[in-house]
């Protein structure tokens, strides 16, 4: 039982991984927004993490298989750690809610002045499919891109209808809804109780594991 709680595990490791590769793979060209964070993307969050839960399966495996008592209680103290930290991200976010937009849509505006400049092309990409999908401009209202480019004018996925140096027109033909506002209100309606229904269910999985293993070592 041991073995296939911690093979279950496991196997959710893999598929993290997996998917974390997939969007590598396939959306290598859209990267982080944040400018202090370059390497934090979506598929790099999910290939630390499946290596690390698949890390954590196999130490399980191979403690219950050879019966390792040292093994068991490192998958243990592990899987203590990963509820630990759950807990601690959850306090943490709902606590700060109001602190972390404020620096979320700083660093946002920050990241704005990289936008179009060599070996950004991740960042570049991911402002101009958010601008166009969402249907805004800019984090907080479109004259976020007049500090960027000392004038008056925006990328030209700011505009309502597409085309060459459109951004060089009148605020008229460009979109007018702040995108760090409508993403977050498209999160909170599409994602916020997915979320919460996944983390509650990895949390009470990471309890179980831990009841468990203190049952096994004892």
């Amino acid at each position: 039982l041991s073995f296939f709680v911690s093979f279950i595990f496991q196997l959710g490791g893999c598929g993290i991984l997996g998917v974390g590769i997939w969007l590598a793979v396939t959306q290598g060209n859209f990267a982080t927004l944040s400018s202090s964070f370059p390497s934090l993307s979506a598929a790099n969050l999910l290939i630390v993490t499946g290596t690390f839960v698949m890390i954590i399966g196999f130490v399980g495996c191979i403690g219950a298989i050879k019966e390792n008592k040292c093994l068991l209680l490192s998958f243990f103290i592990m899987l203590l750690i990963i509820f630990l930290l759950e807990l601690t991200v959850v306090i943490l976010f709902f606590v700060y809610t109001d602190k972390i937009d404020k620096y979320a849509q700083r660093d946002l505006k920050k990241g704005l002045h990289l936008y179009g400049t060599d070996g950004n092309i991740g960042l570049t990409n991911a402002w101009s499919i958010i601008q166009t999908d969402f249907r805004c401009c800019g984090v907080s209202n479109y004259t976020d891109w007049f500090e960027v480019y000392n004038t008056t004018r925006v990328p030209d996925s700011c505009c309502l209808e597409f085309s060459e140096n459109c951004g060089l027109h009148s605020p008229g033909t460009w979109w007018k809804a702040p995108c760090y506002e409508t993403v977050k209100i498209w999160l909170q309606e599409n994602l916020l109780a997915v979320g919460i229904f996944g983390l509650c269910t990895a949390m009470v999985q990471v309890q179980f594991n831990i009841n468990f293993q203190i049952l096994i070592n004892c």
